[in-house]
Order: structure tokens, then C-alpha cells, then sequence
């Protein structure tokens, strides 16, 4: 087996290239972010709190002073939002890849509702990017690109309701947690079927972070600064846990690396930490039958299908 070279400190040169990231302003986000401006890419970092993108966007600046950034208001759980952004973005040149990563990792208590009426976990993880990706479509498809979803390693600790994916019965924040991960990750995956399918030249693929905590990460000002709780939290996890910005390196790897494929699934090399490599995703996101069911739930509640895809029709058994 050939030895693998990636090293996610030294990505490839990615000048000329331009991407949308979800969720910019912490996290994931920001330091996915950083390491594609680090490389030369022209980054539009994305967020629901323009004060907080701000702040993130000045951060970054702070370490890569000629980064080439731009910030999009966008908040992935209300649909009005998603059309306004996809229609700025469209209104310029091609797309590169779009990661797909904002979202709520800590789940409200109780059941909450979004502005369009859908539960509020599964709406802002998953409803919202298959509605902005399918929006951006035509500028990826001009460039070829890619849509990466964020998945998760919890996607096997609670049985998939394909019946009740809105958990109007039963809501728990882990199960909703859950319940949305697998829908993020069923989405990705179904919709390389379908554009392969439909000979679309854009890749579609599925990453997870690991194991990845902000008290593992180092303190950067306005985007991560962790109480020393958490920071004696995180030391006691680090035989298990990594931080955000390794936590990252999956998802920009599934994002840039020439030879990721549509339909895989990136993650760390040991499952929770580790190195980027190409993983096994859990049985029940590759699942034709629940792709298919998640992606008539998703076109029916979002209003949203996907252009050049219209009128292909997918049985659900």
C-alpha cells in the first residue's frame, strides 16, 4: 500500500480557488476556515451573528494577515436566510466546495421550533444545508466542486424513526442530536447517488471531526477562549479526544484533496482522533432506503428541489 503524503499543515496550493463555509465564527468552522486561507483559497465565511463573524474574521486575519475573505450572513435554521445567501453567492463566479458544517452540537432541552415550523436541531444540522446546497448547485456544477456534510460518530447510538424524523414524540437533546446527524450524513450520501445519476459534475461527500473538544484547542481571541473548567475537562479526555482545529482536518481534506471521491466518508484516522483518512460511514447512513426517505422529507419541508435533478423520481420502499 502506497504510503500516504497528506499532511493537513501543508495543504496544496489552493490560490484561485473559492469556498463557502458554514458556521465560520467558532469551531470547526473557523479553524476549516483558517486552514483554507492559510493555503490561498479565497474563504467566504458564513454565519447567523454578524457581530461573531466579525470577530472570527478579524481572528483570522491575526494569523494569516493576507488572507482573501469575504462573510456571509446565513443562518442554516431559517430558510429566508438560505435563499438571500445562495443568491449572493450565485451572483458571482463559480464555487469550489461548500462545507456544510454549521450546526447545533448541544441540543435544547425541550422540543423548539424555527421560524418555518420545523424541529429546531434537524432544521439547522440538516433541512438547511440540503436547501442551501441544492441553491448553490449551478455555481458548483460551474466549477466542478464539491459539498461536504458534516457527519458524526454518534450516528449508531440511537435507532434511525424514518417515521417521525422531527421527533414530535419522544424528543430527547441526544436523540434529536442523533436523529439529525444520521438525516446530514443519509443526505450527503444520497445525493452523490443522485447526481451521479444525473451526470452532474459535483462531488458530494461526508466527513466527521472525531472526537474533537474546545477545551483540547488553543485560546484564539473572539473565536475560542474555553473556562478553565473546561480546560481541566478536556485534559482529563486527551488520550480521546483532539481538538477543533485536528478536528477539522477531515472535512477540509474531503473538501480539497484531488484524489477524494464523491461518495466517500472522512474522518480521523482512529476514529475519534487521528490523521485524515478515508473511513467506513455507519450502516444506516449508506442506506439507499433511508437516503431516499430523508431526501423526499427534506425536498417536501424545505419547498426546495435541487436543479437538475427535477423530475427524477426515486422509489422508497
Amino acid at each position: 500500500m502506497a504510503r500516504d503524503t497528506w499532511d493537513p499543515g501543508h495543504l496544496p496550493d489552493l490560490s484561485g480557488r473559492r469556498y463557502l463555509v458554514t458556521g465560520s465564527n467558532a469551531g470547526l468552522g473557523f479553524f476549516s476556515c483558517l486552514q483554507l486561507a492559510g493555503a490561498g483559497a479565497h474563504v467566504i465565511m458564513s454565519g447567523r451573528n454578524p457581530s461573531r463573524l466579525s470577530r472570527a474574521r478579524a481572528a483570522l486575519l491575526a494569523q494569516v494577515p493576507d488572507a482573501d475573505l469575504e462573510t456571509l450572513a446565513l443562518d442554516t435554521s431559517n430558510l429566508g436566510s438560505i435563499r438571500s445567501a445562495a443568491a449572493t453567492v450565485r451572483g458571482r463566479v463559480g464555487l469550489h466546495g461548500v462545507l456544510l458544517n454549521a450546526g447545533i452540537v448541544h441540543p435544547p432541552r425541550t422540543r423548539e421550533l424555527t421560524l418555518d415550523g420545523h424541529e429546531l436541531v434537524i432544521a439547522t444540522n440538516a433541512l438547511g444545508h440540503y436547501a442551501l446546497a441544492g441553491a448553490l448547485l449551478p455555481a458548483l456544477a460551474a466549477a466542478r466542486g464539491r459539498m461536504v456534510w458534516l457527519g458524526s460518530v454518534s450516528t449508531t447510538l440511537f435507532p434511525w424513526d424514518p417515521v417521525d424524523p422531527e421527533l414530535v414524540h419522544g424528543y430527547t437533546p441526544w436523540r434529536a442530536y442523533v436523529q439529525s446527524k444520521v438525516a446530514t450524513s443519509a443526505l450527503g450520501f444520497e445525493a452523490d447517488r443522485r447526481l451521479r445519476a444525473a451526470s452532474v459534475p459535483v462531488a458530494s461527500l461526508v466527513a466527521h471531526p472525531g472526537y474533537s473538544l474546545g477545551g483540547r484547542t488553543r485560546r484564539i481571541a473572539g473565536v475560542n477562549a474555553p473556562t478553565r473548567r473546561k480546560r481541566f475537562v478536556g485534559g482529563l479526555q486527551a488520550p480521546i479526544a483532539q481538538s477543533k482545529e485536528r478536528g477539522a482536518w477531515a472535512p477540509v481534506r474531503a473538501l480539497v484533496d484531488a484524489d477524494a471521491e464523491g461518495g466517500e466518508y472522512w474522518g480521523p484516522a482512529y476514529g475519534i482522533t487521528g490523521a485524515p483518512e478515508r473511513g467506513t460511514p455507519s450502516r444506516v447512513t449508506i442506506d439507499p432506503d433511508v437516503g431516499a426517505r430523508m431526501w423526499h422529507y427534506a425536498e417536501h419541508a424545505t419547498r426546495t428541489e435541487w436543479p437538475y435533478l427535477r423530475g427524477r423520481k426515486i422509489r422508497i420502499r
